[in-house]
């Protein structure tokens, strides 16, 4: 008799702010301890975009408990429309906050009463990370020591984005400047924020510092397609040179979101996120 798929919802609070924020795991009720695996969105991402659904179930069936999250500041809202909606919150969003909320779930998971110590594995934890949410994985990662292994998906190598110097006076003025999300056509706010955050903690927001002096040993898979439009294949060699010893997987004709798209209407993943996936499963049996 086949195990069933297990999936269940659970909000989260932080110490450091007052925004609820939801996450969800799921894995095949076996009896049989499983390793963690915790997926990490990237910027004007969310736990639920296009195909996120089909990849948890998927690393499910491969004998993962898969988890994931809604970053607090996201711009989503528990028990909202289920897309970006928050505008202010959006705005406010800043790197440590992220990072801490990685670490405000990866402290629950272990008292979760749903999570059964016959099911899960909490010494097998690996972090997966797409694009902003890559750079956060690799982060998270060199701070905290219960994470056993590390995947980016097209992953940043900079938390600065390389911000030009008239933008950054001017922002510094107005306080705020916008980005465009062109799936929704929204005009997303930026408060000056981020930046003061990034200046206050530049050490633990150092990804190429931190993933030289502080992995310490821990397996690293870089995942990057040839073809992403929006981080370019050089940061995957950047964080290759950082770290020789991590595997450097490219994946030929594979864009920035592996295929994928929000809404995805077809019931099987892009076959380049399956890609990505099979290579990631491949690594995470190997190390874990």
């Amino acid at each position: 008799m086949s195990a069933s798929l297990t999936s269940v919802d659970f909000v989260l609070s932080s110490s450091r702010h007052s925004r609820p924020f939801a996450a969800d795991a799921r894995f095949l009720a076996d009896g049989r301890p499983k390793p963690v695996v915790v997926f990490v969105h990237g910027f004007k991402g969310f736990k639920d975009w296009g195909h996120f659904n089909l990849l948890a179930d998927w690393f499910a069936h491969q004998g993962f408990v898969f988890v994931k999250l809604n970053l607090s500041h996201n711009g989503l809202v528990v028990g909202g429309t289920g897309d970006l909606e928050d505008l202010e919150a959006f705005g406010q969003n800043n790197f440590s906050l992220e990072l801490d909320d990685i670490g405000t779930l990866l402290d629950y998971l272990p008292t979760a009463a749903y999570l059964p110590a016959e099911e899960v594995d909490f010494t097998r934890l690996a972090l997966i990370g797409h694009s902003r949410g890559g750079g956060l994985a690799l982060l998270k990662t060199t701070e905290d020591q219960r994470v056993q292994a590390v995947v980016t998906w097209a992953a940043i190598s900079d938390v600065n984005p390389g911000w030009p110097e008239p933008l950054m006076q001017q922002w510094q003025q107005q306080g705020v400047f916008h980005v465009e999300n062109s799936r929704t056509g929204q005009q997303l706010p930026l408060y000056f924020q981020i930046v003061e955050d990034y200046h206050r903690n530049r050490l633990r927001l150092d990804i190429r510092h931190n993933l030289r002096r502080k992995l310490r040993g821990r397996p690293l898979l870089i995942v990057h397609g040839d073809q992403d439009e929006t981080v370019p294949l050089q940061r995957a060699y950047h964080l290759k040179e950082w770290q020789p010893a991590a595997e450097l997987v490219i994946l030929p004709s594979v864009t920035h979101n592996f295929g994928g798209a929000h809404p995805w209407q077809p019931t099987e993943l892009p076959t380049e996120a399956r890609q990505a996936a099979e290579v990631t499963v491949e690594f995470l049996r190997r190390v874990l």
